[in-house]
């Protein structure tokens, strides 16, 4: 008799599965037994709570407090590991043939040394100074601004630091401006080189100053008795109208070296100047500083002071619709003024001799009050106290109503911190 689908099903599903494998054996995970558990002392604690069949009040503590003796001391502490105590070792000479310093040997385990000599900058001993550095700035100014990097720039700017006649005119932010364009400039034995139109270094050579030497023209015999014989001079224009000449000799007893200066930044008559020209001695090399590139950053420092101040005016509440115009009148007029912390900046009851804008910082506006006071005596006294109103920050102005009107100011003005303000004196606005 045949099978239904059904059972015929069945038993084919029933014999595919006696014919596949079983699947393969797979060892259980090993357990990782915790370091900081002591089994020893663990196995004692889990005997210790079986002792005991038949319980009463007092063995109950008893096992209580051998139990709570006992669990601390399954956990393992690591032993704290004190530091070694070094070894003075014999301090030992340095040998002349290695040449190190002791202070090398003192600082090998400076981390600094370590640190600079693995980014490639130089070490602490590295570091050279001013004469070390002359050879190499020497080359540098030599090329052209546009040649140089960032590294020969600052190589420049830090030797120009070095000479004083140079730092007591500019501040280090324009001294590093005017060294990306300075340029050195080849002058040859006997030339003449005028000191008004720059500020001249000298890097190799020798010059002497030309000293004015006024002489009459009649008095020829003293003339010629005065002049050394090498002496090399030049007349004035007006040298054939004059009976007086004006000669420019050399001066005997002065001459200048490598790093001397001479000139001025700014354009001056050569009358107002010290070292009007110089003679060279031999080949000179001479670096300068025109006066026209001072110029120019005076020019640009004065354009970015003009707008720093129309800002600041226009971001006060009271001016943001005045015309731009009316600002740039103002501007003239402004000057920068610094007060330290605590500095009473305005007295109530006086009128003010300025309008301020602040520019950094703030000032605490404070009230005289009279207050009532009571004692002890069922008395009332009236005291005065300054009561602080409020606080005026960057941005804002104050003063205008006093100078304008001329009346006295009700509040007094404290500097809440150092403030930086420009202020418009009063005398300047009555002439205007």
């Amino acid at each position: 008799m045949p099978l239904s689908s059904l059972p015929a099903a069945i038993l084919s599903h029933m014999i595919a599965i006696e014919n596949v494998s079983p699947p393969p054996v797979r060892s259980i995970p090993s357990l990782k037994m915790p370091k900081n558990i002591n089994y020893g002392q663990l196995n004692v604690l889990c005997h210790l709570r079986g002792k005991h069949v038949h319980w009463s009040s007092h063995r109950m503590s008893t096992t209580h407090n051998a139990f709570m003796a006992q669990y601390p001391k399954i956990f393992q502490h690591k032993k704290p590991r004190l530091p070694k105590i070094p070894k003075q070792e014999e301090q030992r000479e340095p040998s002349k043939e290695t040449g190190v310093s002791q202070q090398q040997l003192d600082d090998s385990h400076n981390i600094a040394v370590h640190v600079k000599k693995a980014r490639g900058g130089p070490t602490l001993y590295g570091q050279k100074d001013s004469t070390e550095m002359f050879p190499e700035f020497l080359d540098i100014v030599r090329k052209l601004p546009v040649e140089r990097t960032t590294h020969e720039h600052n190589i420049v700017w830090k030797m120009l630091k070095t000479i004083p006649d140079l730092t007591a005119q500019l501040n280090d932010k324009h001294l590093r401006i005017l060294s990306k364009n300075v340029i050195s400039e080849t002058w040859i034995k006997g030339s003449t080189v005028d000191g008004n139109d720059g500020f001249y270094i000298i890097l190799k050579g020798q010059v002497r100053p030309r000293i004015k030497v006024l002489r009459n023209l009649f008095e020829e015999s003293e003339f010629t008795t005065s002049l050394p014989s090498h002496s090399s001079f030049i007349f004035d224009k007006d040298f054939e109208n004059s009976a007086l000449s004006v000669l420019y000799i050399p001066s005997p007893n002065l001459v200048l070296g490598q790093l001397s200066t001479f000139g001025s930044l700014e354009v001056t008559p050569e009358k107002e100047l010290e070292i009007q020209s110089v003679v060279t001695e031999d080949n000179c090399e001479i670096l300068k500083i025109p006066a026209k590139e001072y110029a120019k950053l005076k020019l640009e420092k004065i354009k970015c002071e003009k707008t720093q101040k129309l800002k600041l005016i226009h971001k006060c509440p009271y001016y943001k619709e005045w015309p731009t115009l009316s600002i740039y009148e103002l501007i003239p007029l402004l000057k920068w003024k610094k007060f330290p912390p605590g500095h009473v900046i305005v007295q109530s009851g006086n009128i003010i001799s300025f309008v301020a804008y602040i520019h950094s910082g703030y000032c605490n506006i404070y009230r005289s009050i009279i207050g009532l006071v009571k004692l002890q005596t069922n008395k009332v006294k009236k005291v005065r106290k300054l009561v602080c109103m409020g606080t005026l920050k960057e941005n804002e102005s104050f003063g205008e109503i006093s100078v304008l009107l001329q009346v006295p100011f009700l509040c007094t003005v404290i500097s809440g911190t150092e403030v930086e303000m420009a202020i418009i004196e009063d005398q300047d606005i009555f002439v205007t």
